[in-house]
């Protein structure tokens, strides 16, 4: 079973039946939900999901439901909107404001399982670049100060000479520093040391 969810919020019973078991067939956690004011009032806790969404619907619709979610969950639960051929603008509309896809109708079932799988995808490699990103800040915060310092240096991509002039210190004891700091990092080489600091957002 997919650890993400997938939920469904439309106010056609027949669809909701529909897309949850086929969803649930291909070993996705699906759930269903008859109006965006359903959902929004039984809001899930999932840290990410996928939402299919209809655009109109009774009381809350697609639109404003899209942008609730953008401030209660970020891009942590894309959504995909389902539309009728006259809201074919708006849901390009949508698009521009952040839904990651739209499905017209009448669709194949198959298109709205192919949708919900990249999405998936896509909040598999998100969760993977959070979990890198959180990792490197854990590491920088083991530094200190003057191996902080090294490791801006070495980040800005200064030698070890550099180094040794812009912190007034020797370029044996910069080569100190800068072991400890690749191993406190666990860093076992210079790109992988970049890479960790682009992800920590200190590059």
């Amino acid at each position: 079973m997919n650890p993400h969810s997938v939920f469904i919020v439309d106010d056609d019973p027949a669809m909701r039946d529909a897309l949850v078991l086929m969803l649930r067939g291909a070993g996705l956690r699906a759930r269903a939900f008859a109006s965006a004011d359903e959902f929004l009032a039984n809001l899930p806790t999932d840290k990410s999901a996928c939402v299919v969404s209809d655009v109109r619907m009774p009381g809350v619709e697609g639109p404003e439901l899209v942008r609730k979610l953008k401030v209660l969950r970020g891009d942590t639960w894309p959504v995909i909107v389902i539309t009728g051929h006259a809201d074919v603008s708006l849901a390009v509309q949508l698009m521009k404001a952040g839904v990651v896809d739209f499905i017209e109708k009448p669709f194949d079932p198959e298109q709205i399982l192919d949708c919900v799988s990249r999405c998936i995808a896509s909040l598999t490699s998100l969760e993977a670049d959070r979990s890198a990103r959180d990792e490197a800040r854990s590491h920088l915060a083991t530094l200190t100060t003057r191996e902080r310092q090294v490791f801006d240096a070495l980040i800005d991509g200064c030698s070890n000479k550099e180094i040794a002039l812009r912190l007034e210190i020797s370029p044996r004891t910069v080569e100190i520093f800068r072991a400890k700091v690749m191993t406190k990092m666990q860093a076992s080489n210079l790109s992988t040391l970049v890479r960790m600091g682009m992800r920590a957002g200190d590059a």
